[in-house]
């Protein structure tokens, strides 16, 4: 898929994570829009995966630690074909089998249930080493907040992943400098992310996040990487792509009501039609 076909792809993730967040009434737009690249990226350049045959053995695997953003999630892989697009209207609906956070057992393509923020990336470790030891070519990808990496078992885990050399893990830090309660960098500064991951024995990139070419090169370089696991760490905007959900702690967890998603939504239908045109 071309740079134009990612960036149409990310319009359509993006509002199929506020139709989702809108329709439940509750959710997390801010951080799973901040991550809306990254999904489409994953999911239609990177992953080798089937959606046909979500459970397939040697498919690549990816956790999404920061579980809150499942809106994020179930908008890439509706659109990759794991299940309908339309279904995206039932999240956190009753008997919905799209829960608030990603659920393993019932959501076609989720290869980890989370929502406890830290735990994530010690499934990814777990997954990586069973991998190795099964002798597969599959990799493991997970997906961190900056805010989540507050969490000492994230760096017990990264402690892990480099001492068993986990070369087939990357590790993806969403640095959109926000969490639900401010700047991180208030908060507990989690500064400075890359040298940190480097000093726990990480091959560490940095990148823009809603840069394709940069991403393109970041996983390419990840994958001539031996010997020790790789962290990418991208520097994203909270609410991308939406103008009054930009940069606004406000909107971690708060879903948009009628007038806001009808705002929200006519913004990325403009850049869609823009890059469609």
């Amino acid at each position: 898929m071309d740079k134009k076909q990612l960036q149409i792809t990310a319009c359509k993730v993006r509002m199929g994570i506020l139709t989702g967040t809108h329709s439940a009434k509750a959710g997390h737009p801010g951080g799973s829009l901040s991550a809306a690249d990254l999904f489409t990226y994953l999911y239609f350049q990177e992953l080798n995966v089937d959606p046909a045959n979500p459970k397939w053995e040697d498919r690549d695997r990816f956790v999404l630690s920061k579980g809150h953003t499942a809106p994020g999630l179930y908008a890439a892989l509706a659109h990759r074909g794991f299940f309908p697009v339309e279904d995206l209207t039932t999240l956190r609906h009753i008997d919905s089998y799209l829960q608030g956070h990603p659920n393993m057992n019932s959501v076609p393509g989720v290869d980890m249930s989370t929502g406890s923020l830290g735990q994530g990336i010690s499934c990814a470790v777990g997954m990586a080493m069973g991998l190795k030891h099964q002798g597969k070519s599959a990799r493991v990808y997970t997906l961190l907040g900056d805010g989540e990496i507050q969490e000492g078992q994230v760096w017990e885990a990264c402690m892990a992943a480099s001492h068993y050399k986990l070369d087939n893990l990357v590790v993806i830090v969403d640095n959109n400098g926000l969490q639900i309660d401010g700047d991180v960098a208030k908060v507990m500064s989690p500064y400075p992310i890359a040298d940190k991951l480097e000093a726990f024995g990480f091959h560490t990139i940095a990148i823009d996040g809603h840069d394709f070419d940069q991403m393109e090169q970041a996983f390419a370089e990840a994958r001539t990487v031996k010997g020790k696991p790789t962290a990418i760490v991208m520097k994203t905007v909270k609410g991308k792509g939406v103008s009054f959900m930009e940069n606004n702690a406000g909107w971690h967890g708060k879903a948009p009501n009628d007038a806001e998603y009808a705002q929200a939504m006519d913004e990325i239908q403009a850049v869609l039609a823009g890059l469609e045109g």
